[in-house]
């Protein structure tokens, strides 16, 4: 169940990096109570997560997970640039994540 609520807070940290920028600045209200529910869900999952899970592992997952998904939502959302060593980047991330998992077991 930890490695769920781990998941589960990654893609949290997602919707709250994103969500930071529909809040422009935090003068949108519901962009904004959006983005700190799920700033805060995404924290108490992780700490939850870490009743049993390895902080370096879990910690280094749930960043790689908000990284990957931002950037990639960044390409797909905003318009950014999605470069040959950009997209290369993520893959290593990814390779990280899927590595850390597979070396706790």
């Amino acid at each position: 169940m930890s490695w769920v609520m781990l998941l589960v807070a990654g893609l949290l940290e997602i919707s709250w990096a994103i969500g930071l920028k529909y809040t422009d600045g935090f003068s949108k209200l519901w962009p904004t109570v959006g983005t700190v529910f799920s700033l805060v869900t995404s924290f108490l999952l992780l700490g939850l997560a870490l009743k049993t899970l390895p902080v370096g592992t879990a910690y280094a997952i749930w960043v790689g997970i908000g990284a990957v998904g931002t950037a990639l939502l960044g390409i797909l959302l905003f318009g950014e640039s999605a470069d040959t060593l950009k997209l290369v980047s993520i893959g290593l991330i990814c390779a990280g994540i899927v590595g850390l998992k597979l070396a706790h077991g």
